[in-house]
């Protein structure tokens, strides 16, 4: 496995491979929902490419990029035993140089939920991934159905420029009480970590609704809505359940449709979602 820090470095790796490469972009403090992204990169390509690097462009000014978990260490012995062939490790002096001045913003779909909790995060989240696909040239990239939203950002980023990359996306794993896996559960206490299942108590509720026939979305919302104000150490940012090309709110779900949320558990904020149809 080798270890890359400067981009010329990883652009003359990049063109010494012919066959396919499959790449997963992460910020590193790796669990097993990153590990499932990276089985599927081995399964499908000759090459896996898999970058580790918390992006400060994405981050609010309040927001948790300094405390943000990072082990190094622990997650290049992860990616070694998963057979990973190259790990780009870039500085923020590498991906944002003295001079930096170019973005890109996806309208309309960063305008709802995460784009309107956390303006200027998908700003950030494009134009890292637009770098990092310009830098790796993946066959096929990975990321998690937990981050919905994003996946929506990227692709619709990928359409619109033409972008040589398919993107695959790999259902959420969760623990064994259904919490979705995150880097971020860290900093749960043990009682925060027991009322953090109230996500998916309340999108299994949505979806259960859903299955029995019940396409009001309004009455969804309203559910899922009264059983997480139940959880004291909850306190809600957004429940969703909008259109699932659009991301815009629905009255009657009569379209594949995604059931999300945002809550904060203490001080943490988790979000969640699950496809509906």
């Amino acid at each position: 496995m080798q270890i890359v820090e400067k981009i010329p470095e990883a652009i003359a790796l990049r063109q010494e491979l012919r066959d396919t490469v499959g790449f997963v972009p992460t910020m590193g403090y790796l669990h097993e929902g990153h590990l499932s992204l990276v089985k599927q990169a081995r399964m499908d390509n000759s090459t896996v490419i898999v970058s580790i690097y918390v992006n400060p462009t994405q981050f609010g000014p309040r927001e948790d990029f300094g405390a943000y978990p990072r082990k190094l260490d622990r997650d290049l012995k992860l990616l070694n035993k998963e057979g990973v062939d190259i790990v780009l490790v870039p500085s923020d002096d590498e991906m944002y140089p003295p001079g930096f001045s170019s973005w890109i913003n996806v309208e309309k779909l960063t305008e709802r939920l995460e784009g309107a909790a956390r303006p200027g995060h998908f700003r950030g989240v494009a134009t890292v991934v637009a770098k990092l696909f310009n830098i790796v040239q993946p066959s096929r990239a990975y990321f998690g159905q937990k981050d919905a939203q994003q996946i929506m950002v990227i692709k619709r980023m990928v359409a619109d420029l033409n972008m040589d990359v398919e993107i695959v996306v790999v259902p959420t794993v969760r623990e064994t009480d259904g919490l979705a896996m995150s880097s971020r559960n860290i900093y749960l206490s043990p009682e925060e970590r027991r009322a953090a299942t109230i996500l998916f108590k309340a999108l299994s509720l949505a979806q259960q609704l859903w299955k029995s026939g019940d396409k009001d979305a309004d009455e969804l919302r309203k559910r899922m809505t009264s059983l997480i104000q139940k959880e004291p150490l909850a306190q809600i940012d957004y429940v969703s359940i909008a259109g699932a090309e659009t991301l815009e709110e629905l009255n009657l779900i009569d379209c594949p449709a995604l059931a999300s949320l945002a809550v904060r558990i203490g001080k943490t904020r988790l979000i969640d979602n699950m496809p509906l149809g």
